[in-house]
């Protein structure tokens, strides 16, 4: 690989920016508590302030370099717990509690990050400075919809965060993979695959096969937080809500690392809500994880596969 492409795949390796990323659940954050985060190689500290909204800095104390989540939230603020150093959501040095009327303060040197809730998970931008403002975070319609009732369920993989997204767009890996799997194991092992361009993205799917298994997956990337949306037959013993809906957003952790993000989707509303989310807690919950860590094993060591490879390629070109 030339050294202009290398570049290139560094960068798209640690994530794209002008997005936004999904790096925590709500119920992470809790009231009077710093929660620590990673995305895109940045480690984050996310509080809320006395109202409930959220705030995030880069997790760096600009005095000694401590991590600010091992600190303590003070009103709107977040103290460093090593010398007491406040700052406010901006990144702004409020008070310096050690030193009087310290120079510091006053100051901005923390990155702050603008930070959005939805649907049970906290949306952080990563802007590249270019624009001022981040554009709004547009979501799947269904996390709007009073039709869909939605669980969300996250996973770290020790992959790169293409590797998930290639998965993603994969339907054809179902009927091998997910073979003795809940409602996976239906469907031919042959088919031919087709990409239709869509508004928004485009949608993988397979020609012969319809509406069986994992049949098909769209991409929608043309937004500032890209998403993929799949759906699952299900039979009736699995409750009331047709078919299984999966909204899936990938985010980047580092190069070695990513974080999904899945809602499990029914439409179903009134008892029958009631029904499927209870039915999905004490049954279908445990087949899904076991769905997930099929595709996780598979990529984690596709991926150190991959490396061993590079490290042997390498030395015999050392040698």
């Amino acid at each position: 690989m030339d050294e202009a492409r290398q570049r290139i795949d560094d960068l798209v390796n640690r994530g794209l920016l002008d997005q936004w990323y999904a790096v925590a659940k709500s119920v992470q954050v809790k009231p009077g508590r710093p929660h620590a985060a990673r995305a895109l190689g940045r480690d984050l500290v996310l509080w809320r302030d006395a109202a409930g909204a959220l705030k995030c800095l880069e997790d760096h104390c600009p005095h000694r370099g401590a991590r600010l989540s091992r600190g303590e939230i003070l009103g709107d603020h977040i103290a460093c717990r090593y010398h007491g150093v406040t700052l406010d959501g901006s990144g702004k040095i409020v008070r310096v509690p050690a030193m009087p009327d310290c120079p510091l303060e006053g100051r901005s040197p923390v990155e702050s990050f603008p930070v959005a809730e939805s649907n049970d998970a906290i949306f952080v931008y990563f802007g590249s400075g270019r624009q001022v403002a981040p554009p709004p975070l547009e979501l799947p319609e269904e996390f709007a919809s009073p039709d869909w009732s939605a669980i969300l369920c996250v996973s770290p993989w020790s992959c790169n965060y293409r590797y998930a997204l290639d998965n993603l767009a994969d339907p054809m890996h179902g009927s091998y993979l997910h073979a003795n799997s809940f409602t996976l194991a239906f469907g031919a092992k042959q088919d031919l695959m087709r990409i239709e361009k869509t508004a928004r993205g485009f949608i993988v799917a397979r020609v012969e096969q319809q509406d069986e298994n994992f049949d098909w997956t769209e991409m929608v990337t043309e937004t500032a937080a890209p998403y993929c949306r799949l759906d699952i037959p299900y039979p009736p013993a699995a409750g009331p809500g047709g078919v299984f809906r999966i909204i899936g957003f990938t985010t980047p952790v580092d190069e070695g690392n990513c974080l999904v993000f899945f809602w499990r989707m029914r439409k179903a509303s009134g008892l029958a809500r009631e029904a499927w989310r209870f039915l999905y807690r004490a049954t279908l919950e445990a087949r899904h994880w076991h769905v997930l860590e099929q595709d996780r094993e598979m990529l984690v060591n596709k991926a150190k596969a991959q490396l061993a490879a590079q490290d042997a390629a390498a030395t015999r070109s050392a040698g």
